[in-house]
């Protein structure tokens, strides 16, 4: 069921015109906060969806988009689904006002065994809100096969 309203987000994406959908609608602010390793080709993600306000979100998708592309079968968490082969969605749900979401965490394993990836995220849905702030809510993060974490 997570998974169609994973589905439902991406649908309303691709009608409704992304992110900042009307300047009139109410303002939040998201983010995104976690850390990120490599060894061997696999990765450890995990991310803190929060919104600062001033309005609640009803509902938000995160897009994580890979620079290499990902191995075909993946075990991912309930709400997150593979949308292409280098990119994977994730409801992260209602956010209040000034408030946090529940911690997304992930192990992914990427083709080969490259030396670096580099991980791009960013809301594709936040329920109708608009966020002007949009820097805070994409992030990159240059993650190398050291074993080492990167926080963003």
């Amino acid at each position: 069921m997570r998974v169609l309203a994973v589905w439902g987000a991406v649908v309303a994406v691709l009608v409704g015109g992304g992110t900042a959908v009307a300047d009139g609608g109410p303002e939040a602010d998201l983010a995104y906060h976690g850390a990120a390793s490599m060894a061997g080709g696999w990765v450890d993600l995990r991310f803190t969806p929060r919104n600062h306000g001033p309005a609640e979100v009803p509902d938000a998708t995160v897009r994580l988009r890979w620079s290499e592309p990902l191995v075909d079968r993946q075990v991912l968490p309930g709400g997150c689904a593979r949308f292409s082969e280098r990119v994977v969605l994730c409801r992260v749900g209602a956010l209040a006002a000034d408030g946090v979401g529940e911690r997304v965490e992930m192990r992914v394993r990427v083709r080969g065994v490259p030396s670096e990836v580099l991980l791009e995220i960013d809301t594709v849905w936040n329920g109708g809100t608009v966020d002007r702030n949009g820097e805070n809510d994409r992030q990159r993060v240059l993650v190398l096969d050291s074993g080492d974490e990167y926080y963003f």
